[in-house]
């Protein structure tokens, strides 16, 4: 079978391997359709020193049950299906507290839990193999529209989730970047909130883009958004912001318009940072904001962001590949030319 593999730092090659062979628990997944997000362009950049080169990439998956292994029970040959980005054992402690992206069996306290792609082989191939307890039925969702579900749709509904005590029908809250994940979180916020959604992006093309998934207000990312967004609550700051950037410019836009007593949470990986004072002073942070850094999102956060898939409330905007084209939907995605995500199609 044919699978994208990193074969170096910065090398991407489409290499023919064997279909792979299932354990009892496992099954194996034909891949309909795998997203590709900037997570993948981390792990493209990364030094000799990646200890998983040789891998297939890939942590978002989707498509239909090939075979089952002997000991799997409730899933059948063709049923259509969501892999899971978080790999977690069902056991540890954290686990059965329903915190299956904080697994310490997986994981650890400071290494994130077992992820397709980083590490197991992931879902850029025709097919995959993955323990059942890692995939979820998606009925008559689309499996190549749906792909992307397993890490914008989870992380996005986690963030959102974990937030949820700030989000009041007169909350006000900030979305930065309106990628893949972005305008995901957009349509959850839209759908399990009642609150008031800004968007911030880099282009009136993505703002319009945000328009359309629900924000009532979009500004560009230039140095009047801070005074914008904080003119809107009369100086106060903003009750919750969703940065899926976490570069340095939108970090500093985040901690600059959170309201005092609010939320903050950091999804994307662009190493921003900020400074954190145990004193009076608390700058650059307000008293009692709430911050949280989270890895992807939990087994139930997935199950959620299905269900909400299916009544229709949200639908990842997606533009497809074809598997050998990875290339081009690499190239796409650095560019910041693809609107929503990238799938490629095996």
């Amino acid at each position: 079978m044919r699978a994208v593999q990193l074969s170096g730092p910065g090398q991407l090659v489409l290499a023919d391997v064997p279909v792979p062979e299932i354990e009892d628990d496992e099954v194996l997944v034909k891949v309909a359709g795998a997203g590709l997000c900037h997570s993948d362009l981390h792990i493209l950049d990364q030094d000799e020193s990646w200890p998983f080169f040789g891998n297939t990439i890939g942590h978002e998956a989707a498509g239909h049950v090939a075979r089952t292994g002997s000991g799997v029970t409730g899933l059948e040959v063709g049923d259509a299906v969501l892999v899971s980005v978080i790999w977690f054992c069902g056991r540890c402690r954290s686990c059965l507290e329903g915190r299956t992206n904080t697994c310490t069996v997986n994981g650890s306290r400071t290494q994130f839990p077992q992820t397709p792609g980083i590490g197991p082989d992931g879902g850029m191939a025709e097919y995959m193999k993955v323990r059942a307890i890692h995939v979820d039925p998606i009925g008559d969702l689309d499996p190549v529209a749906a792909a992307p579900l397993a890490d914008a749709g989870t992380t996005s509904m986690h963030a959102v989730n974990s937030a949820l005590a700030h989000l009041r029908p007169d909350s006000t809250a900030v979305v930065i970047g309106i990628g893949g994940l972005g305008h995901t979180g957009l349509q959850i916020l839209r759908s399990v909130t009642g609150c008031r959604i800004v968007a911030v992006d880099t282009s009136e093309e993505k703002l319009a883009f945000a328009r359309a998934h629900g924000a009532q207000e979009a500004f560009l990312s230039d140095a009047d958004a801070a005074g914008k967004i904080l003119a809107l609550t009369h100086g106060d700051g903003v009750d919750v912001v969703l940065d899926f950037v976490g570069a340095a410019p939108t970090v500093a836009l985040a901690t600059g318009v959170v309201a005092s007593g609010g939320a903050l949470r950091l999804v994307g990986l662009g190493g921003g940072s900020f400074p954190f004072e145990a004193g009076i002073s608390g700058d650059p942070l307000p008293w009692g904001v709430n911050v949280e850094r989270s890895y992807g999102g939990t087994h139930q956060d997935q199950l959620e962001v299905i269900a909400l898939a299916q009544q229709g409330k949200v639908a990842v905007d997606v533009t497809t590949y074809a598997l050998e084209d990875f290339q081009q939907a690499v190239d796409d995605l650095r560019a910041g030319t693809v609107l929503g995500r990238a799938v490629l199609v095996p």
